[in-house]
C-alpha cells in the first residue's frame, strides 16, 4: 500500500525524501509507524481514504510541502499546527532553542522572562516556555494570522505563553527586564529567491522569508536596538540568521550595546546563530 502511494509521487526528489513523505502521511492518516509499514501490516482503506490519499498525492506532486498538505509539523519532538500562515519549523530552529536553553539567564528561577519575536507557529516561544518553566513567556508577529496559529499551538500544548501583535520594524518592545530576546526574523534576500526550491517559495509566508536585497540587516538592527533597553543585564539576545551575515549582525549587535557576540553553526556547519549579552 505504501509504496503504491511511493509511486503516485512524480516529484523528482531523492527516492529517500519521497519515502520519508509517505511514512508522514501514512502515520497521520493511520496511525501506522514507520516499523508497522515495515512489518507489512495490512489495513483496508475506504473509499473516502482512497480519496484522501489521492488527494493528498495530487498536492505534493504541486510541491505543497507535506507539512502544510497534512496541517501539522514536528518540533522538539512536538506536534505543532502549521499553515500557510506560518512558517514550517526546522531543525536549525531547533538548534537556536537549545542555544538558549544552555546559556545562563539572568532573574532567578522564578523571575525569569522571555520574548519570541517573529512567533510564526509559537514553535520558539512554546518550547522555551515549557522548557523552562516557571517562566514569564512572551511572543510577537506583525501577521494576525500567525498569532492565531501560535496561540493554538501553545495553548494545545499546554504553555503558558502570551501573544500580542507587535511590528518591530515600528514600535518600541512593551517589556521590561526580559531575560532573552528570541528571533528567527526574515533573513533571505530576495535574489536568493532564484536557488530555492518550489517547494518554499510557492508555499511558505513571503512576510516571514525576505528582506531587501539593499537591507539585509533591516531586522537584526530593530531586534538589536529595541530589545537592548528591555533586557535586564546580562539578559541574552539570540537570533537565527542567513549565514552570508554572521560579521555584519555581530557588528549591528556591537553596535546597538550588546558584548560578548559568538556565532554558532549549526550541526551542517553554516554560520547559523548569533548570540550576544546585555553588559
Amino acid at each position: 500500500m505504501l509504496h503504491d502511494f511511493v509511486r503516485r509521487i512524480t516529484l523528482r526528489d531523492d527516492p529517500d525524501e519521497i519515502q520519508g513523505i509517505a511514512y508522514q502521511v501514512f502515520e497521520h492518516l493511520f496511525h501506522l509507524s514507520r516499523t508497522h509499514v515495515l512489518m507489512g501490516k495490512e489495513i483496508s482503506l475506504t473509499a473516502a481514504e482512497e480519496d484522501r490519499l489521492e488527494e493528498i498525492a495530487t498536492r505534493i506532486n504541486r510541491h505543497e510541502p507535506v507539512q502544510y498538505v497534512l496541517g501539522e509539523a514536528y518540533f522538539f519532538g512536538r506536534k505543532f499546527m502549521v499553515n500557510k500562515a506560518v512558517l514550517i519549523p526546522r531543525p536549525e530552529t531547533e538548534e537556536l532553542v537549545q542555544a538558549v536553553l544552555h546559556h545562563p539567564l539572568p532573574g532567578g528561577p522564578d523571575a525569569r522572562s522571555i520574548l519570541d519575536i517573529g512567533t510564526g507557529s509559537g514553535c520558539i516561544a512554546t518550547t522555551l516556555a515549557l522548557a523552562l518553566r516557571p517562566v514569564k513567556a512572551y511572543a510577537t508577529d506583525v501577521s494576525p494570522a500567525a498569532l492565531q496559529v501560535a496561540a493554538q499551538n501553545a495553548n494545545a500544548l499546554q504553555a503558558p505563553v502570551s501573544f500580542l501583535p507587535h511590528d518591530i520594524l515600528a514600535e518600541p518592545l512593551p517589556f521590561t527586564n526580559l531575560s532573552a530576546v528570541v528571533s528567527n526574523p526574515p533573513y533571505i534576500t530576495e535574489r536568493e529567491q532564484a536557488s530555492m526550491q518550489a517547494n518554499v517559495l510557492d508555499h511558505e509566508p513571503h512576510l516571514a522569508l525576505f528582506v531587501p536585497d539593499d537591507d539585509p540587516l533591516l531586522f537584526y538592527r530593530a531586534i538589536a536596538t529595541r530589545a537592548f533597553p528591555a533586557l535586564l543585564s546580562k539578559g541574552l539576545l539570540a537570533v537565527e540568521i542567513n549565514a552570508q551575515y554572521a560579521t555584519d549582525v555581530e557588528r549591528a549587535f556591537g553596535i546597538a550595546g550588546f558584548i560578548d557576540m559568538k556565532t554558532v553553526r549549526d550541526i551542517p556547519g553554516k554560520d547559523r546563530i548569533v548570540m550576544a549579552v546585555k553588559p
